[in-house]
């Protein structure tokens, strides 16, 4: 088992090269006043990619008709216009149309409902700003400013040292420090909301980073990483089942879950997958939860480690790893991986079960846990329903009215319809295609709410420099 560092510090893949210090040395790569610059004839993916291994390439993701896009455009500005009642009574519409996909320019606001993160917001009115006011801890605040280029350096809101990206950045997870001191930061937490600030503000990016690191994956991200550890051998187990091969093969040559996984669930596949598959994974655990990761991870296993064909190439533990680390293109795949997710039967109650299972075992083994984490809650609808927002908590500002043709007329929250003739209705329905946000991605063709999203670079993924977790 890998030693751990106190105060959420990392020890690297490499003990002689730390990459994240505790405040008293300094951090390697590349100078951050170079890092991320690009010629300018370089071209930007849709997804705001100059370059690096999560740049859009040849096939990798999914091409969907324009007309369809609108269509589901539609159809999820109804169902945000009255969510509760879609979440309390069409849960499972609400699922199928996470695993097709959240249209791009609703994704940022779709993540932002399904994690609770609207209701967090609108139930604390003031609270980001205060803390955004606030110099924070010198100590975290030291630490997060030496990680902010790191992020996705490839990505134009991230290449510019001191870029709006970098200070929204450095805004929400000093935000955080200061609303749970007791935790403060761990460097796992900035790719993560390094994602969620490329589909929505730094107010908003904040509040769900909240939800994910409380409710979602509680424990992840504080001092001795125990939480990690224990789905480490959860997913471990569940690999039993899923694929014996693989299983046989990691526990012939000792290596544990806590080496191959800790990137993977932490960073929620944002560091690893190409930045389609990403976005699509993100969609599914945002709605269903963390049985989404440990699905992502098992099918990943099984996909490079599942036969004894496969294992004729890493008969070591060294191959083993290397494989590990450099996961195969076809299994990462958009179709290829959605598909094989949702079709993986593993449920909430087979990792509850076997979560049980392995905490008892750790208390036989080292004694109580030292963080007391909160419960975690399987997705989108366990948390509205432990929290049952307000009507008014939901209210989107400003409404937005469409018109269904599945419903045959328009749908809006708190819009006043009793008593108006058919024309004065008619009258006051505004044309989805004229909202704005002020987060557009210039390069999309799409002209409705389109937000961007953001990805990885070849120094997260392959270089020298790696940043670890543990």
């Amino acid at each position: 088992m890998a030693k751990h560092e106190q105060g959420n510090g990392l020890v690297p893949r490499d003990s002689k090269e730390k990459l994240r210090d505790n405040g008293n040395g300094s951090s390697y790569g590349p100078d951050p006043e170079t890092n991320g610059s690009v010629p300018g004839e370089k071209e930007v993916d849709k997804y705001g990619f100059t370059g690096g291994a999560q740049q859009l390439c040849g096939e990798s993701a999914e091409q969907i008709p324009t007309e369809v896009l609108r269509h589901r455009e539609a159809k999820w500005l109804e169902m945000l216009n009255s969510w509760d009642k879609w979440m309390a009574k069409k849960h499972k519409k609400v699922k199928e149309r996470c695993q097709k996909g959240v249209p791009p320019s609703l994704r940022g606001r779709a993540w932002l409902y399904l994690t609770g993160g609207k209701v967090r917001r609108e139930q604390n009115q003031g609270k980001f700003q205060a803390l955004d006011s606030q110099p924070g801890d010198p100590k975290w605040v030291d630490i997060i400013e030496r990680d902010l280029h790191r992020q996705f350096p490839f990505h134009e809101m991230f290449a510019a040292r001191g870029g709006h990206g970098q200070q929204d950045l450095l805004r929400v997870l000093k935000a955080y420090t200061l609303h749970r001191p007791e935790e403060g930061y761990c460097q796992a937490q900035a790719p993560i909301a390094a994602v969620l600030l490329m589909h929505m503000p730094a107010e908003d990016a904040f509040w769900v980073l909240v939800q994910i690191c409380e409710k979602y994956l509680p424990g992840y991200y504080s001092t001795g990483l125990e939480a990690i550890q224990l789905d480490g051998e959860i997913l471990y187990a569940l690999l039993r089942r899923v694929s014996p091969a693989a299983h046989r093969h990691l526990k012939k040559h000792k290596l544990e879950p806590i080496l191959y996984m800790t990137e993977w669930f932490m960073c929620a596949f944002s560091r690893t997958l190409p930045w389609a598959s990403v976005l699509r994974v993100w969609d599914m655990f945002l709605c269903e939860g963390v049985k989404i990761i440990f699905r992502v991870g098992l099918v990943l296993l099984k996909s490079m480690l599942g036969s004894q064909e496969k294992l004729k190439a890493c008969q070591g533990l060294y191959e083993t790893m290397e494989l590990l680390r450099a996961v195969r293109p076809q299994y990462m795949q958009e179709a290829f991986l959605v598909h094989e997710i949702i079709e993986l039967e593993v449920s909430e109650k087979d990792i509850e079960r076997e979560h049980h299972a392995q905490l008892r075992r750790w208390k036989e083994s080292h004694g109580d846990l030292h963080c007391k984490s909160p419960p975690r809650m399987h997705g989108a609808k366990a948390i509205m329903a432990a929290e049952p927002p307000s009507r008014q908590d939901l209210r989107q500002m400003p409404t937005i009215i469409v018109e269904s043709s599945q419903t045959g007329g328009p749908r809006a929250e708190g819009a006043k319809e009793n008593g108006k003739t058919k024309a004065e209705k008619q009258k006051a329905i505004p044309l989805p295609q004229e909202t704005v946000i002020p987060y557009l991605h210039p390069g999309d063709p799409s002209p409705v709410i389109k937000p961007v999203a953001v990805g990885g670079s070849k120094e997260s993924l392959g270089s020298a420099e790696h940043d670890t977790y543990l």
